[in-house]
């Protein structure tokens, strides 16, 4: 079933969501990999503040291309959602509603998924070329010096996503596994 939300994502726009849905994503999202979500994992058990809140909003695991002339951002694809899988749990807990990527997540991660009513979306790998183009604005927000792994606040118009895991742990990856 196709769905189009906004962010920040509402507990009800969670609610609705079912592994294998088409949802086209619009509104401020962010970036973050594997040494953003560290740095920020050292701030939230240090209690220190984050470069932006993580309460209702949405982390894209990837790392862009420099942008390309006349596009504001470069080739957009997701990385393995696995190597965050440390760091979520503690995320969810403290707000995160959304996680932007590709690959199976952890048994924690799952859990955590669930306890914390949030959502995992999928995004084709290798497919990166396309889905800049529904990237309207980003900037560098914070982490500077980490280049492309940089947290970055976009702005999309309707990004493509399928939901992997959705609130009540259903898991597309296992209906698919299941069904062959």
């Amino acid at each position: 079933m196709e769905k189009y939300i906004k962010t920040p994502i509402t507990a009800e726009d969670i609610s609705n969501l079912k592994a294998g849905d088409y949802v086209y994503i619009t509104g401020t999202i962010y970036t973050a990999r594997d040494a953003a979500h560290q740095r920020m994992y050292d701030s939230i058990q240090k209690k220190d503040p984050l470069p932006f809140t993580l309460t209702n909003n949405i982390i894209y695991y990837l790392g862009p291309t420099p942008e390309r002339e006349g596009r504001v951002i470069g080739s957009a694809g997701p990385t393995t959602s696995s190597r965050m899988d440390k760091y979520t749990p503690l995320f969810l807990d403290n707000g995160l509603k959304g996680m932007i990527g590709k690959g199976r997540r952890s048994p924690e991660v799952i859990e955590s998924i669930i306890k914390n009513k949030a959502v995992y979306f999928a995004a084709v790998g290798g497919a990166g070329a396309l889905l800049s183009k529904r990237i309207k604005s980003s900037k560098v927000i914070a982490y500077d010096d980490l280049g492309t792994e940089a947290i970055r606040e976009l702005y999309v118009e309707n990004f493509p996503v399928i939901v992997a895991i959705d609130s009540k742990g259903n898991n597309l990856y296992e209906i698919v596994l299941q069904s062959c």
